[in-house]
């Protein structure tokens, strides 16, 4: 309101399906500068855009990857953006900008300067495509409780990857388990006091006393906070991956990779609860399966053609394993060893999101209880098994 902006809603459907077709069809209509925007909506953005520049034919797609190499190594992490030898690629970053990206960015409207990014972290792939075609997505982080902003990134200062700067009169320390602090680098509970902070809870003293103590608030998040004073969210301790001696690890990174840089993989959800391994949930995306069994000439319906694509949709979790494309990226033991292939994906409708687009944990492990139990038999062992051989079968004649 201070700045004369005005704000737009996205048109309401009878169902959440027919909500987020009504997406591309108001940006046209309001051509927004800004918009905010959760993971889940920006990941559809970029298939969709992918999706158009790939029916435009073999040529146009090969000129929009080259575009996007080219940007990826100039624009670096955003901190560091055409510095030093990157300097000599902006002549044919703008060439490309100019002949491909431009385009893209009139399919969003024209006029978008950038995004918020919230709600849920925000893979640094995904960053760096939007990025790349001009159209920057800086995440932020914060919580109800903390009136919500804790961290912010933006146009003059940012990094890809992290979730922002803390603004002034705010105060943000990293705590081990025993609620002591740590140094900076080291990986603990984000814990804030300012002037943001709520009270508490609604007439529940006993969950404020848990969250709230000494004017800190506990944020029940895992980060650290780095040199340049920005703050790096890693995801929630309730979340977190429990090998069976005790070690933990967030799982979301690790999830928004899977499904951030293969076409072939729409949702995952890792599962260690003190187990000897880790397992996955895998919903594949039956549009690029159906594309990919197209080019090597097999039916959908043929159980050549189901093999090809569990061996596929494993081939792309193999990419992460030592000796894999992505091998360096995670600790070994968090990548799963077993998978599960889901025909349905996680969704408001079927009450496995909530209304940010998250996925609820408690709930997908509830509702799939005895998968998870055969992924740790033997029969499991081989992604071409009886029940990933159906479950596949479903996905792709749906």
């Amino acid at each position: 309101m201070a700045t004369g902006a005005s704000l737009a809603c996205l048109e309401m459907g009878k169902t959440g399906i027919e909500t987020r077709k009504n997406i591309s069809k108001n940006i046209q209509e309001i051509k927004p500068n800004l918009m905010f925007s959760v993971p889940t909506i920006a990941k559809n953005f970029r298939k969709n855009i992918e999706s158009g520049v790939r029916a435009k034919g073999g040529f146009t797609w090969k000129l929009f990857n080259t575009g996007i190499k080219i940007a990826y190594k100039y624009n670096g992490i955003g901190w560091d953006r055409g510095k030093g030898m990157k300097i000599f690629l902006k002549p044919i970053y703008k060439l490309f900008d100019l002949v491909v990206f431009s385009k893209v960015r009139k399919a969003m409207g024209g006029n978008m300067d950038f995004f918020i990014g919230g709600g849920a972290l925000l893979d640094i792939e995904l960053q760096r495509f939007f990025y790349a075609i001009g159209i920057p997505m800086y995440q932020g982080y914060g919580l109800t409780e903390a009136s919500p902003m804790i961290s912010i990134n933006s146009p003059e200062s940012h990094k890809m990857g992290a979730s922002g700067n803390i603004p002034e009169n705010l105060e943000v320390k990293i705590c081990n388990d025993e609620g002591t602090e740590l140094p900076m680098g080291e990986k603990g509970e984000i814990v804030i006091r300012g002037e943001n902070v709520m009270k508490g809870y609604w007439k529940n003293p006993e969950a404020t006393d848990e969250t709230i103590r000494d004017e800190w608030l506990y944020t029940g998040d895992m980060g650290y906070l780095d040199a340049d004073g920005f703050l790096y969210v890693l995801g929630r301790y309730k979340s977190l991956l429990i090998a069976d001696d005790g070690e933990k690890y967030s799982p979301e990174g690790i999830e928004e990779a899977f499904t951030d840089q293969s076409e072939f993989i729409e949702q995952c959800l890792l599962h260690n609860n003190q187990n000897a391994y880790t397992v996955a949930l895998v919903h594949p995306s039956a549009e690029a399966l159906h594309r990919y069994l197209k080019a090597q000439g097999l039916t959908a319906g043929s159980k050549e053609g189901i093999e090809a694509c569990l061996s596929l949709v494993d081939n792309e979790i193999r990419e992460y394993r030592s000796q894999g494309k992505f091998g360096d990226m995670f600790p070994q033991r968090w990548i799963p060893a077993n998978l599960g292939i889901l025909p349905e994906g996680f969704s408001v409708e079927n009450k496995l999101m909530n209304p940010t687009m998250k996925v609820i944990r408690p709930k997908v492990e509830e509702r799939y209880e005895e998968l998870f139990e055969f992924l740790y038999t033997p029969e499991s062992k081989t992604v071409i098994n009886e029940r990933n051989m159906e479950a596949m079968k479903n996905l792709l004649n749906a």
